[in-house]
């Protein structure tokens, strides 16, 4: 009789399973128990029990989504698009929790290319930087994504003659602004401090003015897939704010990538064995 009730739980289970999996939206609890016709009491044990380990998730709104299992393993192909899905919520909870614009970004041709953004709460401030590929030198999702490896410096271009008819100069970065670092050594030395301290700041270097944070995300295999930022203008991005904010931003960074099935001693492990 044991066995028999331990094949139909899992029977009833795959049911609810197969009912998130294949919903094009989020399904309700009240929707999954009338679909599937089981008692309210059965499919919230059941949901619970799918949840606790990592089959289902639910929304902001207890809405239940396929959970981190299948999100970490559709991810392993590195699908970007599925990507955008995956971090909304996280990119959500951020702009509520800042006010500020948030960035999702990506290594694209020797570039950040963002490819989701939560607007600022604020009317200064709302720039759509959406599609808009920018340096990665003098950006905070592009020092991030150099610093971890997710793109490389050789692809910068160089940086306009200081004087007009002299050539460009070996190892020079684009100018932006007053702020700009424009030397590779000079980013190196700023790279390692991304590194240690585990985001990147940008004090108008790309625009004067604008002020940003960006942290991390890893994929399953411990390696940094693309980067979360915070920006604003100057006045509301204050100097000695800044930490509390990459705090939040790296926080957020942290949950995505655990999504995405990133487990830090494994990747660890893997890289040591690789």
């Amino acid at each position: 009789m044991s066995n028999q009730n331990g094949t139909q739980a899992v029977d009833r289970a795959a049911r609810l399973l197969a009912k998130v999996v294949h919903s094009a939206d989020p399904m309700t609890f009240t929707e999954l128990s009338a679909t599937t016709g089981l008692a309210k009491s059965t499919t919230s044990r059941l949901l619970l029990a799918l949840e606790r380990n990592g089959l289902v998730r639910r929304d902001d709104h207890g809405r239940f989504l396929p959970g981190e299992m299948f999100v970490s393993f559709a991810w392993r192909g590195g699908a970007q698009a599925g990507l955008v899905a995956v971090a909304q919520p996280f990119l959500d909870r951020l702009g509520k929790a800042t006010g500020e614009t948030i960035n999702l970004g990506v290594s694209s041709n020797g570039m950040v290319e963002q490819i989701a953004q939560v607007d600022s709460t604020y009317l200064i401030g709302g720039t759509n930087w959406i599609g808009m590929s920018v340096p990665l030198h003098c950006s905070a999702l592009g020092k991030v994504l150099l610093a971890y490896g997710a793109a490389q410096l050789s692809t910068e271009r160089p940086d306009q003659p200081d004087q007009p008819g002299q050539p460009d100069q070996p190892g020079k970065l684009e100018r932006r602004t007053a702020k700009t670092i424009t030397t590779e050594a000079a980013l190196r030395v700023e790279l390692a401090s991304v590194r240690a301290r585990g985001y990147a700041v940008t004090d108008e270097e790309l625009e004067p003015g604008l002020v940003a944070v960006a942290a991390p995300i890893y994929g399953y295999d411990g390696s940094v897939v693309a980067a979360l930022a915070v920006s604003g203008p100057a006045s509301r991005m204050a100097r000695d704010g800044l930490a509390a904010v990459a705090s939040q931003c790296a926080e957020e960074a942290a949950g995505l990538s655990a999504v995405l099935g990133y487990r830090q001693r494994a990747a660890r492990q893997n890289r040591k064995a690789g």
